[in-house]
């Protein structure tokens, strides 16, 4: 029953599972990884996305006080409405920005 034959094939086998064990556990170490990166990423987006709102709260209370408290003062429609266009402008700016922002960070994902 020594049969050289027999013995290659059982240990042929044997090789074939151990290397496909080695294959699974690394591939799913792999995704593993892949998947903590991704929500490493999102976490830090999250993160990037509440301070930049944070900033922007902050930002439009300290112009709030700014602003004079009387309303009985008058601005021409025509300054208020060249000041909320320069405010619609920036705010369209920022949103392009973050747009590419955001389509950087989907092109390294996938």
């Amino acid at each position: 029953m020594d049969n050289p034959l027999v013995n290659a094939f059982f240990i042929g086998r044997a090789l074939a599972e151990a290397i496909a064990k080695q294959t699974e556990t690394a591939l799913s170490d792999a995704l593993s990884e892949l998947g903590k990166f991704d929500a490493e990423q999102r976490e830090r987006l999250r993160q990037f996305t509440e301070e930049v709102l944070e900033k922007a709260r902050q930002e439009r209370e300290a112009s709030v006080q700014a602003q004079p408290a009387s309303t009985s003062s008058y601005a021409p429609a025509s300054a208020v409405d060249a000041d909320l266009q320069t405010i619609i402008d920036d705010l369209r700016a920022e949103i392009a920005e973050l747009r590419a922002e955001l389509q950087r960070y989907r092109s390294r994902i996938q």
